[in-house]
């Protein structure tokens, strides 16, 4: 299919505008009671709903399941309480248990209630949790969401286009409170409405709201709206229930928030030109952070020598490809409404096949860190569209063979809603250093046709200074999700001269065609809830029609009602090697191979204090062999302490030659209170022969400021692993003014 065929078929899906709605009126609402300060001055932000003013509130109640037993109402009773004053908004949750003894709250770390699945949507970690989610635009796309468990401990995110991008790496200045009662649990939050954003003008218009609860003694999930299992659940915004209610909220004037860092650090690192040769290095530096709502549910953010000495390191991979690593993003600055700035396709278990942004291009070049002089991000809402523009500069970097010019990032990103869920949208990236220059754009949608079928794609261009790194790539998929059966479509063709070097392309010169079929029984058998049977196919060829892989996989994964799981797979797989390559230093001649996979996979339930899990694949591999064995434990010890163990090796015996490639981890997370709290993560890596330490210790001491202490240690030659590489010692303040 040509790009010319994708414009023709997206004209013919915007023209046909008049697709069934997704639903109309069978949703629940509730209003939201305005009181006075007055009466909030009293209010006691400690988990115990025992104020009166409470009392003045509707309830939001009459959750239903949709794990294990759909449509039927929640086992126990949830209530949930909106007030707001001309500042905050107060939500009291009351969450009744008849066996309060049997509640699980072991987390009391902030950001750790939910993670994603496999797919990006919201999932629920190991403790009984709630979470509200607010559509304060009732764009019926995106959302925040706020989190508690029974320790108090604070979840924020940010949801877009419907889970397409599940943000959870978003802070928030807020306040959450909870305690254990005779009955069950109580929480009270505290949102300040200039944490939201909405709109200026939009008297009597609801709040898309909802209230996801999961009762993790009987793995019990229940929602107040959106509890179907046919294509809902809680990342689905469209199908919120509506808040109420929402008038006459307060507009602050300037709405200015300044974040000024101070750094101060040590490093010895080997001087690279004389062996065995360390310098040290002491370092003091300072910068700023801006955000301005620029009008309501448009946000200026600006940040001026900027540091991101206070992030994680990323986990050790080892590759047996012939293609680059994936790593995610993981800076803070480029995660807030990274959700936005998303174009292209990600894929599934597999580095994104295309992606026209792809932020570590900023600031980071062979893993090395590039010095950012400062940037610009305009971001959010106004009136049906959705705006993202970034520009950031860098600035040069000279270390050992690495010459990294000054460079001009900056990207333009614009949606338009269409209808009630669906989108158009334009993209522009370019990055410019000196005569070098690479060009990219496209336009991308996503339609609803009906509540279970969704159809999205893209079509962009690319352009570079000199020859080549002009060609072209687009997309065309379709989705469709019920309860008991899912089937996606889709074709993505990528020119051989496509360059996007703001972006993320694994292959080019591919044309690729993926089929997936998910079958969802649900037999009342050995306390089985579920079985998932999978099927999934993919074809690719070179543009000239030359065939490069192929693969058929089969497989189930049978979940029971007690959390646990595993799967089991199997696939057929050709590769066309048109060039030889080296894998760890192991010849891999050029040719046709046809290899086969079994996988072996093993979940135990997150609701105990003791989780295991292992992945264990057996192939053959070019040729010859390749066992991965893997097993992991993580230990809730109390709500203080965790420790999660990871054990990886790589058994690979080739015709030209073998070798083991291990990966070893350890994470030790303590949190002192929910908001001090320490992380360390250990890692080995046998094929670099190296040991990494990363140790994080974070001090919230006022909402929204922090002091970070960070110590990062590599070690490792080909001599002895314990050579010391480098060393760094790290501690950064930062204080959040509000204006």
């Amino acid at each position: 299919m040509k790009p010319r065929t994708a414009v023709a078929f997206l004209t013919f899906l915007i023209g046909a505008s008049v697709w069934p709605q997704l639903f109309a009126n069978d949703l629940p609402s509730v209003t939201a009671v305005r009181v006075d300060e007055a009466q909030t001055d009293h209010l006691e932000i400690d988990g115990l709903l025992n104020e009166e003013v409470w009392s003045l509130a509707q309830v939001a109640t009459g959750l239903r399941q949709q794990e294990p037993d759909e449509g039927a109402p929640a086992t126990e009773k949830t209530e949930v309480r909106i007030l707001f004053d001309s500042h905050t908004l107060y939500l009291g949750v009351t969450a009744y248990d008849r066996n309060p003894d049997k509640i699980i709250a072991r987390i009391l770390q902030r950001d750790k209630i939910m993670g994603r699945t496999f797919d990006g949507r919201p999932r629920f970690a190991g403790d009984d949790a709630i979470a509200i989610l607010f559509d304060p635009f009732h764009d019926h796309r995106n959302a925040v969401i706020f989190a508690t468990n029974p320790n108090g401990a604070e979840f924020e995110a940010l949801l877009s286009e419907e889970g397409q991008e599940f943000n959870i790496d978003w802070r928030a200045v807020w306040k959450v409170a909870a305690k254990r009662t005779p009955d069950g649990w109580s929480a009270e939050f505290a949102i300040p409405f200039r944490t939201l954003r909405y709109p200026a003008q939009a008297e009597g218009e609801p709040w898309g709201f909802n209230i996801y609860r999961v009762i993790r003694h009987k793995n019990e999930e229940v929602l107040w709206s959106a509890w179907s299992r046919d294509n809902e659940g809680f990342a689905r915004v469209s199908r919120a229930g509506h808040l109420y209610g929402m008038v006459d909220l307060p507009r602050p004037g300037m709405n200015l928030e300044l974040k000024p860092f101070a750094l101060a650090g040590m490093t010895r690192e080997l001087s690279g030109e004389v062996p065995s040769q360390f310098y040290n290095n002491s370092r003091a530096d300072a910068g700023l952070d801006l955000k301005w709502e620029v009008r309501p549910g448009l946000v200026l953010d600006a940040t001026l020598n900027t540091d991101f000495a206070q992030v994680e390191v990323d986990d050790e991979q080892v590759n047996l490809t012939r293609f680059q690593l994936f790593f995610p993003e993981k800076r803070d600055f480029f995660l807030e409404n990274s959700g936005i700035f998303e174009f292209g396709y990600r894929g599934r278990f597999e580095p994104p096949p295309f992606l026209l942004f792809f932020s570590r291009r900023i600031g980071i070049a062979s893993g090395n860190e590039v010095p950012v002089i400062g940037g610009i991000r305009l971001s959010g809402r106004t009136g049906r569209q959705t705006i993202g523009v970034l520009n950031m500069v860098t600035d040069r970097l000279e270390t050992g063979e690495l010459s990294v010019p000054r460079t001009n990032f900056a990207v333009v990103r614009v949606k338009r809603d269409i209808g009630r869920s669906n989108y158009l949208g334009v993209m522009l990236t370019d990055r410019r250093a000196g005569d070098s220059w690479n060009t990219t754009a496209g336009i991308d949608w996503s339609f609803w046709p009906g509540r279970r079928l969704n159809v999205q794609g893209f079509v962009a261009r690319t352009a570079t200074a000199g020859e080549g790194g002009d060609d072209y790539a687009y997309r065309l998929g379709m989705d469709y999700r019920s309860d008991h059966f899912t089937l996606g479509v889709q074709h993505l063709t990528i020119g051989p001269n496509a360059r996007a070097e703001m972006g993320f392309i694994t292959r080019t010169d591919i044309r690729r065609t993926n089929v997936s079929l998910r079958l969802i029984p649900r037999p009342p058998v050995l306390d089985l809830r579920m079985i998932r049977f999978f099927a999934n196919g993919l074809y690719q060829t070179r543009l000239d029609s030359e065939p490069q892989d192929w693969n058929v996989t089969i497989g189930m994964r049978p979940e029971w009602n007690s959390g646990d799981s595993f799967v089991l797979f199997y696939d057929r797989t050709f590769t066309r090697l048109d060039n030889p390559f080296y894998l760890s230093g192991v010849l891999i001649p050029a040719g046709d191979y046809y290899d086969w996979q079994l996988g072996v996979f093993l979940n135990s339930s997150r609701n105990r204090s003791l989780v295991f899990n292992s992945r264990n694949r057996f192939r053959s591999f070019y040729g010859g062999r390749l066992t991965t064995l893997n097993a992991g434990l993580q230990l809730s010890v109390n709500a203080n302490l965790s420790l999660n163990v990871s054990y990886t090796r790589n058994d690979v015996d080739l015709p030209n030659g073998a070798f083991k490639a291990d990966i070893a981890s350890l994470r030790f997370s303590y949190a002192f209170s929910t908001q001090f709290f320490t992380n360390a993560l250990l890692q080995y890596n046998s094929l670099d022969n190296r040991v990494s330490a990363n140790v994080r210790l974070n001090y919230i001491h006022r909402p929204g400021s922090d002091l970070f202490v960070v110590f990062t240690e590599e070690r490792g030659s080909e001599a002895s692993v314990w050579d010391l590489d480098n060393r760094a010692l790290v501690v950064k303040l930062t204080y959040l003014y509000r204006f």
